[in-house]
């Protein structure tokens, strides 16, 4: 079992003065969702980045972010003095135009504009640094995953525990239930003999109400279907691929057959379980939403 939120990061060589850094994180989604982060020049890599974070993640927010390091023998940056100046006065200017005040001016945002810094970006076409994109981006996404794996392991044990709780409401459930035909039978008797009705024990007509009535509380489908649902939750607590989707729509049959059995055998002594069984099944949703 692995949980949606991780972090990793991975560095590869791509050059003899040019590295590449990934780091990806991820947080829980229904769907699976990547969001590719690098510098423009590198933006032809996406597709190698999204085809390596598919074999990682078969659902969730993730985001790989791409940099790129320069080594102590790549070319020196040049900084384009006419271009960033004419900047710095359009900036004036703008300022001045819409009646604000002239504040020291952010010359390093100003660096970062197109075509003011220049000579310290990869010099090789993008589709060339694939294999040290996919080295750097497989250790990060490896990273991640053994934390992945961390972190799935105590979503495992705690849904065991909650699981277990309602095994627990189920089997008093299924108890309690048991008793439902002849407890609907003597209160229909102590109702009739309240009346003053004169009935008799053979009396056809009784007997077809006393059906009717214990076959509108009769839950036995409810509770072979709750049994059915524990069994596919402890298989799918032992399966080796993403079972977080499985889980959720399991969650969804449980509180539907819960839902079903409290509405058909509601009596005071059922209600409470119900509910009970209704609130531990809710915490389990919740942490459904956190496995892949």
């Amino acid at each position: 079992m692995l949980s949606m939120t991780g972090f990793g990061r991975g560095e590869a060589a791509a050059s003899a003065d040019l590295a590449f850094v990934v780091e990806v994180s991820s947080v829980n989604r229904k769907q699976f969702e990547l969001r590719f982060l690098a510098p423009a020049e590198l933006g032809a890599l996406e597709s190698t980045a999204r085809r390596i974070a598919a074999k990682y993640y078969s659902r969730g927010a993730i985001q790989l972010r791409l940099q790129y390091r320069r080594g102590s023998n790549a070319h020196p940056a040049k900084i384009d003095t006419e271009l960033l100046a004419a900047l710095i006065a359009g900036v004036r200017a703008a300022r001045r135009a819409a009646g604000l005040p002239e504040e020291k001016i952010d010359v390093e945002t100003l660096m970062q504009l197109p075509g003011v810094v220049s000579g310290n970006t990869p010099d090789a076409a993008p589709e060339e640094y694939a294999a040290a994109l996919e080295s750097a981006a497989t250790a990060a996404c490896e990273a991640a995953l053994a934390m992945r794996k961390r972190e799935g392991e105590a979503l495992r044990r705690d849904l065991e525990t909650r699981a277990a709780k309602l095994e627990e409401l189920y089997a008093e459930l299924k108890r309690r239930c048991s008793a439902i035909p002849g407890m609907l039978r003597a209160r229909l008797a102590a109702k009739l003999e309240e009346a003053k009705l004169p009935t008799s024990p053979d009396d056809p007509a009784l007997l077809r109400e006393i059906l009717f009535y214990t076959d509108r509380a009769d839950v036995s489908e409810e509770l072979a279907r709750l049994e059915s649902h524990f069994n596919q939750l402890r298989g799918f607590f032992a399966a080796t691929v993403p079972a977080g989707r499985s889980l959720d729509f399991l969650a969804q049959e449980f509180f539907r057959e819960i839902t079903t059995l409290g509405n058909k055998a509601a009596s005071p002594e059922i209600s409470p379980l119900v509910v009970a069984f209704k609130s531990e099944l809710e915490k389990m949703r919740e942490q459904i939403q956190n496995v892949e």
